[in-house]
């Protein structure tokens, strides 16, 4: 950190920052000591914390579940095998009372979603001095451990999501069916720049209410586990218990929203009128 004993504004702040690695103003490259430096870097930086959770996490949800698909047996089923199975039930059973199209790539593209998303969300449960004191102890200036609480990781999933909506609405429709539904609905032909103006801020909202719902209610449970943990030890203690107790429907609900709201988004975009 910035000193030994640094206050508590500075404590936030460093806990906040993300290892971010770009080009500095002279034209190296490298990492930023610094929001400011952060900044300067520009919309290239990449922030190698997020980067690195959620590759690992994604590869860490693919591991378990083909272990769990190679060693499944239906005489004596293992507990990870029980649990696979739970999950895809679950989604399943989302789908289809959700999903009215015919797809392949929905019910696998909303398992990842619940389970990915839960897997960074549950992230923030970790104490919140305890990988960044051993980044700092390996020279790693920054080190923010939970993925959705970057901006950059929910708009990612969220745009990603947004382009299925625009390719699947071309695909049942077709473009002029797609550009039909944004200019003649709801008032018809003669009020098409109103028309388009509705259903283009419809389409627009969608990744960015399904970003930042994902970032504002993870950042701020993050929040509050840092200005817990700047409190004395025992009154740490006292409310970081209850507080992560409650964060823990926070995190699995936040997970589930995603995945519904992507079900959904999806669903009407196969629905042709």
């Amino acid at each position: 950190m910035a000193s030994e004993n640094p206050t508590a504004s500075e404590y936030i702040q460093h806990h906040l920052q993300n290892l971010t690695f770009g080009q500095h103003p002279d034209g190296t490259w490298g990492i930023a000591h610094g929001a400011a430096e952060a900044a300067d870097m520009g919309f290239w930086a990449i922030h190698l914390d997020t980067m690195g959770f959620s590759i690992a996490l994604g590869l860490l949800f693919i591991w378990l579940f083909r272990k769990a698909a190679k060693k499944a047996s239906a005489e004596t089923p293992s507990g990870l095998q029980n649990f696979v199975e739970l999950m895809v039930e679950f989604v399943d059973g989302s789908v289809k009372e959700t999903f009215h199209g015919k797809s392949k790539v929905v019910a696998p593209l909303a398992l990842t979603i619940f389970v990915w998303v839960f897997l960074m969300n549950l992230m923030d449960l970790i104490p919140v001095d305890f990988l960044p004191t051993l980044a700092s102890l390996a020279g790693i200036p920054y080190f923010k451990v939970v993925p959705t609480t970057d901006m950059n990781a929910t708009l990612g999933m969220a745009f990603s999501v947004f382009f299925l909506i625009v390719f699947y609405s071309i695909k049942v429709k077709g473009i002029s069916g797609f550009i039909g539904e944004l200019t003649l609905q709801p008032f018809g032909k003669w009020m098409i720049p109103f028309n388009l103006l509705l259903e283009g801020v419809g389409l627009i909202a969608k990744p960015i209410s399904l970003a930042l719902r994902l970032f504002g209610n993870l950042y701020a449970g993050e929040l509050i586990f840092i200005l817990i943990a700047i409190l004395p030890f025992w009154v740490q203690w006292a409310l970081s218990v209850p507080w992560a107790i409650f964060h823990i429907l926070v995190i699995v609900l936040q997970a589930f929203i995603f995945m519904m709201l992507t079900i959904v988004y999806l669903s009407m975009a196969h629905e042709d009128h």
